[in-house]
């Protein structure tokens, strides 16, 4: 324990760094989590009003289990370098859902990054989709 605090005490700057990037971190994540975040019901608004895509992360096994019907299936780990099948769909505004909401938090943010203007999160996931008695299909 004190060769731990020894080597804080002279690693002080570099300790404070990391902390302070951290935290950043810690800060973008929680304020990305609630802008454009959509429930279950204005996801279905924006799918009927706007022609909204929905974008499901979840890996392939939770996504046969039932999904929205219409979503497209790209696992979390491969929105990154498959980004380029969702260009077709820019203009259009974009759901991205997992099971609870946090992974398609994620996935959002890699879209915004990439110049999706129109991303939202889906609050809550397929927990809150199901839990609002809206329609998934296994097809």
């Amino acid at each position: 324990m004190q060769e731990i605090l020894d080597f804080l005490a002279q690693q002080w700057p570099t300790v404070a760094i990391l902390v302070a990037a951290l935290v950043l971190l810690a800060r973008s994540y929680m304020n990305d989590s609630g802008k454009n975040a959509v429930g279950p019901q204005q996801a279905v608004r924006l799918m009927n009003d706007r022609e909204a895509v929905v974008l499901d992360v979840r890996e392939a096994n939770e996504f046969s289990d039932g999904h929205i019907r219409g979503a497209i299936h790209i696992p979390l780990g491969e929105v990154k370098n498959r980004v380029s099948q969702l260009q077709k769909y820019k203009s259009r505004p974009i759901i991205v859902g997992c099971r609870s909401g946090s992974r398609s938090n994620v996935a959002a943010g890699h879209l915004r990054r990439a110049g999706f203007e129109q991303v939202f999160n889906l609050r809550g996931g397929m927990l809150a989709w199901q839990n609002a008695n809206l329609p998934v299909t296994q097809r």
